[in-house]
């Protein structure tokens, strides 16, 4: 395959250009790692989220960090409107995140902003950690959460996130495990399980 995918080749083999883009993304775990300090360090803004998409996904998409043009909807869910977007994701940036409440309302905002064309939930989860990290100095450990207990808890979260909540809550990393690479390695595998096939 090659690389960069244009939106129009993403539409048309979404499964086959996601499996790949998905394994040579989860080939740049060191190079996340890397630059993890400075995603801490800018956590909770629009250009920590646009940093944190171009590192995963740069040079894969031609779109890597860049606000969707086009509208997009998911499990007959709509997202919000593209033509709103670049004033939106200010104001989302400045949302406060000082405590677990602020923060899950602020990823939930940015849930239904999803500003890319795609790779949103991959992206998110990464720039999640990062908040809560800079603010709690924990993270989620995504071994601990199935895929289908996320995306029902996202579903509902627009109306109602206790159900994010309690599971956010039980899978939190002690500041002990924050350091360990293996954790976060097999974490952002799973999270990538997430979204695998989910076409927009």
């Amino acid at each position: 395959m090659k690389f960069p995918i244009y939106e129009k080749e993403l539409e048309s083999n979404y499964g086959v250009i996601m499996t790949e883009a998905d394994r040579v993304s989860l080939e740049r775990v060191s190079q996340v790692w890397e630059s993890w300090p400075g995603f801490v360090s800018a956590a909770g803004t629009w250009e920590c989220l646009r940093k944190i998409h171009g590192v995963i996904f740069g040079g894969l998409f031609t779109f890597a960090g860049e606000i969707r043009k086009v509208n997009i909807s998911k499990g007959g869910f709509r997202f919000a409107n593209s033509l709103f977007l670049e004033k939106i994701l200010p104001v989302i940036s400045d949302m406060p995140q000082k405590n677990f409440a602020d923060i899950l309302a602020k990823y939930t905002e940015m849930n239904i902003a999803h500003p890319f064309r795609e790779g949103n939930g991959r992206a998110m989860r990464l720039w999640l950690d990062a908040i809560l990290e800079r603010e709690m100095m924990t993270r989620i450990d995504w071994r601990k959460i199935s895929r289908d207990e996320y995306m029902s808890a996202m579903h509902r979260s627009p109306v109602n996130t206790l159900e994010l909540e309690t599971l956010l809550r039980g899978a939190m990393m002690s500041p002990q495990e924050l350091g360990d690479k293996v954790i976060f390695s097999e974490g952002l595998a799973v999270s990538y399980s997430y979204e695998k096939f989910q076409a927009l």
